[in-house]
């Protein structure tokens, strides 16, 4: 295509998104993505979980526009601003107070896997011990710390070296139904001759989203956390994905009434898909010497406006209470579409997905949705799930649409004849 030319010609072949879904867009608003030709697309994807409040939320764009027009502070490094001063005390009054969460909180580079990288070295630093306990079909990042306690295989690999100071220990029903795979870490923890170090931090996410939404149960969190404090180590919630909002209430760790030592957020944090990511940590563990952890960009004050923007939307409890609504009827439609397919349904609030025996069946439906109108992505270790992840504030009549399609495309692949290899 003539149109996508150029970004082939010169840019890396890293690029992956843009293979599948080969158009140019133009516009966005709200569920929807328009393309340079007109075309629109109902957007399941969300930025991969940074937008959300959807494309060009006109609230957060307002706040924005007000705020550049009076040529406030863009850049900041980590100088006190009135930008930075209105998120944080936003995010105190809505979200960790009524929650009784106390807090401090670090601003880092812009990416989740700049809030991975300095949880893992403060976790360190606190604890004085160098190990770190992570999972099975965990996603953490792409920087080296934060690879390391990734299970990926395929994104492991791009990093060209071995990774050390990790232990990775069974996910909640990795092992198959019945099996606690935390007495396996209660085993192990308490034999010295087990070969495993007491860790500095255990990091994990309570629901899996690039893994395979792989759901955590709430008596399997709250005995990881147990564990975590009984051997003097850290419990480090990734809801970079899962947080704000994505899985019904704010934070994901909330159903199962965790107080997690250190929790890191990013993607929509920013309210308005802008970078920004923070790491909050208990207040007694806050043991970084001036400087000892910065980055250039941890100062920016446009996301600092926008976040703070899309905090007051969660002043309101019906905000909420909508994503739950919503959710509900997700899960509905998506139960529906796997009775008929053969399918397992995952997942929590507006973050589920279908997984089917035939690891290629889910990227064959994505492929299948785009002609018809749906953006949407496949995750776990064999791409076998398909990603339902609609911005929290999609109309019920957009997410309906959105599913019909999705139902169409499954029932297209589902009805091609396969072919029977001779044996």
């Amino acid at each position: 295509m003539e149109s996508v030319r150029i970004f082939e010609q010169y840019e890396s072949k890293v690029r992956s998104y843009c293979r599948d879904v080969p158009v140019v867009f133009r516009k966005a608003s709200g569920h929807v993505l328009t393309d340079e030709s007109g075309v629109s697309y109902i957007d399941f994807l969300s930025g991969a979980g940074a937008l959300n409040y959807g494309h060009n939320h006109p609230e957060l764009k307002r706040a924005i526009i007000d705020y550049m027009v009076s040529d406030g502070v863009t850049h900041s490094l980590d100088f006190y601003t009135e930008a930075k001063r209105g998120f944080i005390r936003e995010f105190q009054d809505t979200i960790l107070a009524p929650r009784k969460l106390e807090y401090r909180i670090q601003f880092t580079g812009p990416t989740g896997a700049n809030a991975v990288e300095a949880a893992l070295k403060l976790a360190r630093r606190a604890t004085s011990r160098q190990t770190v306990i992570a999972f099975t079909n965990s996603f953490h990042g792409m920087s080296l710390g934060a690879l390391s306690v990734s299970g990926a295989r395929r994104k492991r690999s791009g990093a060209g070296m071995p990774f050390t100071a990790v232990d990775r220990v069974p996910f909640d029903g990795y092992l198959g139904a019945g099996v606690d795979t935390l007495d396996y870490l209660e085993d192990v923890l308490g034999d010295p001759g087990s070969g495993i170090d007491l860790p500095a931090a255990f990091i994990v996410e309570t629901l899996q989203a690039e893994g395979g939404l792989n759901e955590a149960s709430v008596t399997w969190l709250r005995r990881l956390q147990d564990i975590a404090h009984r051997h003097g180590a850290l419990l480090i919630v990734d809801e970079i994905q899962a947080g704000c909002g994505r899985t019904g209430p704010f934070f994901s760790f909330e159903r199962a009434g965790l107080k997690p030592d250190i929790v890191c957020l990013a993607k929509s944090i920013g309210g308005f898909g802008l970078p920004m990511a923070l790491v909050l940590m208990r207040p007694d563990i806050d043991v970084w010497e001036p400087g000892q952890h910065n980055g250039t960009f941890r100062g920016n004050n446009l996301a600092f406006v926008a976040g703070a923007a899309a905090l007051r939307l969660w002043r309101d409890p019906a905000f909420e209470a909508a994503t739950l609504r919503k959710a509900r009827l997700l899960r509905t439609r998506l139960s529906e579409i796997a009775q008929t397919s053969g399918a397992q349904v995952r997942g929590l609030g507006l973050l589920q997905g279908l997984a089917w025996p035939d690891r290629g069946m889910a990227r064959r439906i994505a492929q299948r949705a785009f002609p018809v109108g749906v953006i949407v992505e496949t995750c776990g270790a064999w791409d076998q799930v398909l990603k339902v992840m609609p911005p929290l504030t999609i109309p019920d009549k957009a997410l309906a649409q959105g599913l019909d399609r999705i139902a169409d495309a499954v029932a297209a692949e589902t009805s091609v004849p396969q072919l029977e290899v001779a044996i």
